[in-house]
């Protein structure tokens, strides 16, 4: 690519976020210096003025992570995702069958990003939109997925005492984690029971790729009323669409 109006600073910004990236919460400004090449004065200016755009943040120890602002522009990378568009076609059946929400999930470290939703025809609207992030451990996608990592791997995502409770009935430790996902490796799904949000229960299945890896997840959320008449009719309709998702890409 002719460089003849090329903007230096936004090629070493992206090269920073994409440090930042591949290392969150791990890098600090000295770091981050040595790593690039780019003298400490200009690094804290690059740093001072995305953490101003939300392009990163600075955490308590003086490293940094990204920022809010991938997440806003995100649902315009999602939907340009071959994944996305399948679910979008693949979904509908489900959606028809069920009345219920349907949702898409991909595991990144410890959190769960939502990629998808198409929603029932029900009047409530659930929180989640694409590109919204939650601790994987508080969701049934995130947890099928989480399934699929060692139970190291798992734990290393987590701090004990770092589990945020969105009800009394959210994962509190590591230790009640593991016991959860060995449930999910054994029955093949996972469940959110009233875990995220009161008043709703969720059950989730997981994406396959060609090795047999698991690559993402669908789920479909409800009422609790409804969980108790539509359960077993979920549970098969999510390995459903799991497995005509799974084993394309």
């Amino acid at each position: 690519m002719e460089r003849k109006y090329w903007v230096p600073a936004l090629e070493r910004a992206q090269d920073v976020l994409q440090l930042v990236a591949a290392g969150p919460s791990k890098l600090k400004l000295m770091d981050l210096s040595a790593a690039t090449g780019i003298n400490k004065s200009t690094m804290f200016s690059l740093l001072h003025t995305m953490e101003t755009l939300n392009w990163v943040i600075k955490e308590k120890g003086d490293t940094y992570a990204l920022g809010s602002f991938f997440g806003m522009i995100g649902n315009a990378y999602f939907s340009g995702m071959s994944l996305v568009k399948l679910f979008e076609e693949k979904a509908s059946r489900s959606v028809e069958r069920l009345g219920e929400t349907i949702q898409l999930g991909r595991l990144e470290k410890g959190e769960l990003v939502y990629l998808a939703k198409k929603e029932g025809a029900t009047q409530v609207r659930l929180i989640s939109e694409p590109g919204m992030r939650l601790p994987a451990y508080a969701t049934a996608m995130g947890k099928v997925l989480l399934a699929a990592r060692a139970d190291k791997q798992v734990l290393s995502y987590y701090e004990e005492g770092s589990f945020q409770s969105y009800t009394p009935n959210t994962v509190q430790s590591g230790e009640e984690l593991l016991v959860q996902l060995r449930i999910a490796r054994e029955n093949g799904y996972a469940v959110d029971q009233e875990e995220v949000v009161l008043g709703f229960c969720c059950i989730a299945m997981p994406i396959l790729d060609r090795n047999g890896e698991s690559i993402a997840a669908v789920s479909c959320s409800m009422p609790v009323h409804q969980w108790t008449v539509k359960q077993d009719l979920a549970k098969q309709e999510m390995k459903l669409l799991a497995h005509a998702l799974s084993a394309v890409f």
